[in-house]
């Protein structure tokens, strides 16, 4: 008999660590992890099996269709918004066509299994898009209908994908004679910036406050690439699993939307510095913009309303900007670099 199974792509990520985490430590799942890198040892005892590979080769994805019944895809494999801009190229075939490969496999498992396999999305609130910082400041939060007009190849690639996810879960070969009756469940949520404690930042734009954090914690300078009153939606990684994992459990028929906003607080990089001034009073951070990615960050939103989420499946975030730091970020990364030195 198959084993039945959850996929992870991108396991190694960010969120890659929290989910396999702690999916693992409550034994709920048999985890089948996907990544271009070796895993994170860390991550292995959790796992089935890993598998490294790139998610835009056929072969591989053949393999997992033979061996396993997937149950559901957390697809977090992605590259994200500053490496995308040095090579868009590149960030299409993975983010685009590494997510179509993964939808055609949810499509092939779910005719085999005769149910839907639920595909989890993390997009972003790269897939906004406002005009100018005048615009921004009077926008207030956000709703995810509204500015859906990306200035960057990372958000134009994520705007794209929630729209393949709503076609091969509505309209998939809607002409054929032979329509097929399951396909694809798919759920996605619209990531703010996401800070974690135990990873390193790896690429995203957003990422100049837990940079803030992490350089602060080794006593290394950082040269902060906005400027000290961009303000962007924040969320700590023990929240983002969390949406995540209440996303998936919701019973289809209480969810009146494919894409969600989440979000929990929104500090100013001003904000930001006060707090890591606080816990490391001898941190040196200056705040020198880059005009090009200063112009990213001011076309996302000051702030996201994450209302539709609260009302269809209660949706809070355990974490405000104060327990945040003070609970999680501090002691946390305090830790972390006292290991290592």
């Amino acid at each position: 008999m198959r084993k039945e199974v959850i996929l992870i792509t991108g396991a190694n990520g960010e969120i890659g660590h929290g989910l396999i985490t702690h999916l693992g430590k409550s034994r709920s799942a048999n985890i089948i992890a996907v990544d271009v890198q070796p895993l994170d040892e860390s991550l292995i005892p959790y796992c089935e099996r890993f598998i490294q590979g790139d998610i835009l080769d056929n072969m591989l994805l053949g393999r997992l269709v033979a061996e396993f019944d997937i149950l559901t895809i957390f697809h977090l494999a992605s590259i994200l918004s500053t490496k995308a801009e040095y090579n868009p190229e590149a960030a299409h075939r993975v983010n685009v066509e590494g997510t179509l490969n993964l939808l055609r496999l949810a499509v092939e498992q779910s005719s085999w299994q005769g149910r839907p396999v639920k595909f989890i999305y993390p997009s972003s609130i790269a897939a906004y898009g406002l005009p100018s910082l005048a615009k921004k400041n009077e926008s207030g939060k956000i709703k995810e209908w509204e500015w859906c007009i990306p200035i960057t190849m990372y958000g134009c690639n994520k705007l794209y994908c929630e729209q393949l996810g709503r076609y091969y879960s509505y309209h998939y070969r809607q002409l054929a004679a032979d329509q097929v009756k399951n396909t694809v469940d798919f759920r996605c949520l619209r990531f703010p910036g996401l800070i974690s404690s135990v990873t390193i930042p790896t690429g995203g734009t957003s990422d100049y406050g837990p940079e803030m954090l992490h350089h602060a914690a080794q006593g290394i300078p950082y040269n902060c690439f906005v400027r000290p009153d961009t303000q962007l939606p924040f969320m700590v990684m023990p929240d983002a699993i969390k949406s995540l994992l209440m996303l998936e459990s919701t019973p289809k028929e209480d969810l009146k939307h494919l894409v969600y906003n989440v979000t929990s607080f929104s500090p100013s990089a001003r904000g930001f510095y006060d707090h890591v001034l606080k816990a490391f009073p001898d941190a040196v951070v200056t705040f020198e913009p880059h005009l090009a990615r200063q112009k990213i960050v001011d076309s996302w939103p000051a702030d996201v309303d994450d209302s539709a989420a609260a009302c269809d499946w209660e949706w809070k975030p355990d974490y405000d900007e104060q327990r945040a730091f003070e609970e999680y970020l501090i002691p946390t990364i305090k830790a972390r670099y006292k290991r290592n030195n």
